[in-house]
Order: structure tokens, then sequence, then C-alpha cells
């Protein structure tokens, strides 16, 4: 577990508004559209992402892509965010349960920690290696404010 500053990184995505329960089987097919576009518009893409703007949830399901492109239909350009955040690692094949215990694990370093959660939070997926599944990484982000900040503005570091 570890504080970071992360760097904005240019998205390409579906946003959506959904329930926690439904979000499980909602998430492919939005990943589905969204690589569709990517490989007919040609952009350079790397990882899965899925952005939680808050509990409702907002959701942004998408991937990394190299720079600025004009959406199409339901696929738009967005950024995962800049800023103070709270970083770990879940190592395996993604389950739910993995990630979730991830979140968990984030939630707790920052309570035990006195970084307030701004309640925005993402995962990257890496990429995976059919040889090896166990060197799966997905990376787990909760955006903090600076500890002492309790104006509840979020500050670059």
């Amino acid at each position: 577990m570890t504080r970071v500053r992360a760097e904005a990184i240019p998205t390409a995505v579906i946003a959506e508004t959904t329930t926690w329960d439904a979000f499980p089987s909602l998430w492919p097919a939005l990943l589905d559209e969204v690589w569709a576009f990517v490989r007919r518009a040609g952009l350079d893409a790397g990882r899965n992402v899925m952005l939680y703007k808050d509990d409702v949830p907002h959701v942004e399901v998408g991937v990394e892509v190299g720079g600025a492109f004009a959406g199409e239909g339901r696929v738009v350009p967005s950024t995962l965010p800049g800023g103070l955040a709270a970083k770990t690692v879940e190592r395996g094949p993604p389950s739910r349960e993995g990630i979730g215990a991830a979140h968990a694990r984030v939630r707790a370093w920052c309570e035990a920690n006195e970084h307030e959660l701004d309640g925005t939070r993402w995962e990257i997926y890496g990429h995976w290696l059919e040889e090896d599944p166990a060197s799966f990484e997905t990376e787990v982000y909760w955006l903090v404010r600076h500890p002492g900040d309790r104006s509840g503005a979020r500050k670059a570091i």
C-alpha cells in the first residue's frame, strides 16, 4: 500500500449509471463495445480501466488510449484522474472477491493513516499472460485529500 501522485491518463470509455448488483453483468458488454470502437478507429490502446465516480455508482468502463480522439456513439474520450491517491496492487487472476479485498485494504490503510477518501476510485487491469495467470496485476487507486485539508477541494501535488 502506498500514497502516490497519480498521473491523469486519457481513456476511451462508456459512462453509465448503474447499481452495484447490476454492474458485474453490465461491464463486459460495455468493455466489448469500447474495444470494438478502438479497433475500428485504429486507436493506440492500453490496459482496461474502470472508474467509479461515486457510490451510486456512476462508472466509466473502457481502455487507456494514447491521446485525443473523436468519440462515436456511446464511446467518449475521458481521463482517469490525476492527483494524490492511495494505491495497492492485487495479483493473480481478477475476481470480484480479490478486487473487493484490494479496495477494502486501501480504505483501511487510509483510515489508519488519516487520509480522507475523496470517493473517486479506479482500477487498471494489466495484460493477461496465458502461461502465467498468477502474474496478472490489477492496480486499485482511491483519490485522497491532503492530510489536514478539510475544505473538500482536490489539490494536485
